[in-house]
């Protein structure tokens, strides 16, 4: 018998081992491209590696101020202020964090109280709804809806949202650019939101660590900057999708202080502070990257590269959402012979070499049905690696 059984807390229950790990070993098994998990596999900017390097060998190696290094709260600061429309306090409205899912862990464990209720939009990134039931919150679902004849992109039906809101909703966790959709929230959608969080005076996190990649024009908008929301709203960045060092796990909560507070409070208790070289290097990110025009190049690069992603699926018969945003690409395996999106992407990895991400885990039990048939591609990878991929597709759809 194993010994663990009955030892782990009853809120660890139904977590197991995350799916990402799951089949980024399954890759690695069976040497495939893996565009499951979305990290890259090229380097981030030198000038901002050479700025950490630099700190650590200026011996900033101690610990760091908890809620973050004074240089990047600065630099947040002066970055996000205009973006946001105000003029923010480093030292009273920004809490640095050990990357986003730290941040909305920090976050969501010190604004929610057991029994309060949150709303998460489906499909979502998998450390939402275990943050929420560890602080003894109940979630409550509404699912993003597939484009369709009126809808070109992913929607939300209002009345569902509307009615899952109540006098008990004390947070809506959002996602925009949204993951694994790709969709990029409109200000109609925002402001309906935002409405209704002022009607039941509930409070938004808004996770917008894809902010800089929007594509075809599309535009991303922080809620935070509709009329009478900064004084409601948690935002949520990181270093680790704009500048490519996933691992550094810098990450950060803008908000009013009442709401920092909150985030700075459980984050002491957590890590108690993020590594303070690599904070010193995102500084020097933020403080430098517009000035490299590093922002437009970022963009148009991962432009190429959902362009080569998504030849590659329609080449395999694999139909595919064209995202707004992030550097994520569902298609639709609807019409294949597998019962679900697991058993297909465990078969593509063993039989193609090429290795998807099943969404169905970003989808509470009883909505499992919503996700059993699609995949998602992460095209956060060098130009050479996609084209591999689509080499190998091309030879699996051949085979058929």
């Amino acid at each position: 018998m194993d010994a663990t059984v009955g030892r782990l807390a009853r809120r660890l229950a139904g977590t197991g081992t995350s799916v990402f790990s799951e089949m980024s070993a399954l890759a690695v098994k069976h040497g495939a491209v893996n565009l499951g998990q979305g990290f890259p596999d090229f380097p981030g900017p030198d000038w901002v590696k050479q700025a950490a390097e630099d700190a650590i060998a200026s011996d900033i190696n101690q610990y760091a101020i908890a809620h973050g290094a004074t240089p990047l709260r600065q630099a947040l600061a002066a970055h996000y202020g205009p973006r946001l429309g105000r003029l923010l306090d480093p030292d009273r409205e920004i809490a640095v964090t050990s990357g986003a899912t730290e941040a909305i862990f920090a976050s969501v464990l010190g604004l929610i109280d057991p029994g309060d209720e949150v709303i998460v939009f489906e499909p979502f990134y998998d450390s939402y709804v275990p943050s929420i039931t560890f602080a003894g919150g109940i979630p409550r679902y509404v699912p993003l809806r597939q484009p369709d004849a009126a809808h070109d992109q992913w929607w939300y039906e209002p009345g569902e949202l509307e009615a899952a809101f109540g006098p008990r909703t004390k947070l809506i966790l959002l996602n925009t650019p949204h993951n694994p959709t790709g969709k990029v929230y409109t200000r109609a959608e925002l402001e309906h939101i935002a409405g209704l969080c002022q009607r039941w005076d509930s409070l938004v996190l808004s996770d917008e660590v894809y902010e800089y990649l929007t594509f075809d024009g599309a535009q991303h908008i922080s809620i935070a900057t509709l009329p009478g929301m900064w004084e409601r709203t948690l935002t949520v960045s990181s270093s680790g999708k704009t500048f490519s060092l996933t691992g550094w796990k810098v990450g950060w909560v803008i908000a009013p202080p009442t709401l920092t507070a909150a985030t700075r409070g459980t984050h002491q208790f957590i890590v108690f502070c993020s590594a303070a070289p690599l904070q010193i290097g995102v500084a020097a990110a933020y403080a430098e990257a517009e000035a490299q025009g590093y922002y437009e190049h970022f963009r148009r690069a991962y432009h190429d590269r959902r362009a080569v992603i998504l030849q590659a699926l329609v080449d395999a018969g694999l139909p595919a959402f064209v995202p707004q945003g992030t550097y994520f690409a569902l298609a639709d395996i609807s019409h294949l012979p597998y019962p679900d999106c697991i058993a297909f992407c465990k078969m593509l990895t063993i039989d193609a070499g090429v290795t998807p991400l099943p969404p169905v885990t970003f989808y509470a039990d009883e909505d499992r049905h919503l996700g059993e048939k699609l995949v998602r591609f992460a095209f956060c990878k060098r130009v050479e690696t996609l084209e591999e991929a689509a080499r190998r597709l091309r030879a699996w759809a051949g085979k058929k």
